[in-house]
């Protein structure tokens, strides 16, 4: 489930960002979408492609990985995040939530870290 008011444009912060053609409440679910699920054990094949900026360490144990579907990997990172997702590990999907209320053409954001306001540095900008 994407509502269908989430649109993907280019953004500012490169390369293309998800966005919304109207204005959306805090605390509103804007995305449910599965993930594809592999052992932990792929991820040194996936290191060498493209793919490793959009992957998810998964499960309770985070003895997997992931990588979402629908609009879940376009989202943005920001330490200021409008939204948060959360990794339903039974279903396996996540969800994408607002926790602020969102203007008209704003781009939607979440924080790489898990937590929409955690400053830790995240990986790409360490290096």
């Amino acid at each position: 489930m994407i509502l269908p008011i989430l649109v993907i444009a280019p953004s500012e912060k490169g390369g293309n960002g998800v966005f919304t053609t109207t204005k959306i409440k805090a605390n509103t679910i804007v995305e449910i979408s599965p993930v594809i699920v592999m052992p932990k054990k792929d991820k040194k094949y996936l290191d060498d492609t493209f793919l490793y900026n959009y992957i998810f360490m998964w499960g309770e144990k985070k003895k997997q990985v992931a990588l979402g579907l629908g609009y879940i990997s376009m989202y943005n990172h920001s330490y200021q995040a409008n939204c948060e997702y959360q990794m339903d590990y039974t279903n396996n999907t996540m969800i994408i939530k607002t926790v602020k209320d969102i203007k008209k053409g704003e781009e939607l954001f979440i924080n790489y870290n898990g937590s929409c306001d955690d400053t830790t540095p995240i990986w790409f900008e360490a290096l």
